[in-house]
């Protein structure tokens, strides 16, 4: 079998599972080996998405980009968990819905609940008892593709997947008999009001601080953007700003969540509150 059509069937492969636990629509983005944006469409349904996906493959491949999906579903909530070591992924593959190795030695596991399930705290939760990675953007690169990350060259791998097992959704009680919900001791409550009575709560803390405070990618390419934004969220909020009017002014603030858009910006503010309440 030729290469490429293995890659296309890789591809539709992981569409797929995607759509059956939930996915309708996904946003897609091309970006450069630099990880610049180089083209990016909304919403495409699953169907429009398996047509495209073959010519976007091998387009992708011939110019040097990535090919990165974000699935949307309104009755499912996905959970990403990224940078896994192997024996980190054997540990969700029952929870899991689909397993991808985005290079050698690094993995990456999709969960699938329902939002009755979900609540508020279980995506951080699980993230933090599978040892994933605190801060997944939601968004992956498509199995099939060149992961063209510089740390790479000149051998980039392609995007493998590991396990598929379509339709299965993950339970909260799942996951706690597994160990992977960890209970977490709560800090002692805070004073309501600090935040908005301290002289100077109202103004917003600087996001450029943030940025030069955040670590490197796992490439070293440049500052972590989504640990910024995760930092700048949690100083926001203990300064007395609320939720919404954070996610607002985090999407004038920051690039990649006006590249991801408003559900990127809600779900890093939720989770720097869920943080904040220990």
């Amino acid at each position: 079998m030729r290469p490429d059509i293995t890659a296309h069937q890789a591809a539709r492969t992981m569409l797929d599972a995607f759509g059956s636990v939930g996915a309708t629509r996904f946003d897609l983005t091309i970006t450069d080996r630099k990880g610049e944006k180089v083209r990016f469409r909304r919403g495409l349904s699953l169907e429009d998405l398996r047509g495209a996906m073959p010519a976007e493959l091998d387009r992708a491949a011939e110019r040097g980009h990535n090919v990165i999906v974000r699935p949307h579903g309104p009755a499912v909530v996905f959970i990403q968990l990224d940078d896994l070591s192997g024996e980190s992924l054997e540990r969700v593959e029952g929870v899991a819905f689909l397993g991808l190795r985005t290079s050698p030695g690094n993995h990456q596991a999709w969960v699938a609940v329902s939002p009755a399930d979900a609540g508020e705290d279980l995506a951080r939760r699980l993230r933090k008892g599978s040892g994933a990675d605190p801060s997944a953007s939601g968004a992956t690169r498509v199995a099939g593709s060149f992961n063209l990350k510089a740390k790479h060259a000149p051998d980039f791998p392609r995007v493998e997947i590991t396990h598929s097992t379509p339709g299965l959704m993950a339970r909260r009680e799942n996951l706690l008999q597994l160990g992977l919900l960890p209970e977490e001791p709560r800090a002692p409550a805070r004073k309501a009001a600090h935040t908005r009575t301290l002289p100077g709560a109202r103004k917003w803390p600087s996001y450029q601080r943030c940025i030069e405070g955040a670590p490197a990618t796992h490439d070293n390419t440049g500052p972590d953007i989504s640990r910024a934004d995760f930092t700048w969220c949690l100083i926001a909020l203990d300064w007395g700003w609320g939720v919404d009017e954070t996610a607002d002014r985090l999407m004038g603030e920051s690039g990649k969540a006006r590249q991801n858009g408003l559900r990127y910006a809600l779900r890093t503010v939720q989770r720097a509150a869920a943080a904040r309440r220990g």
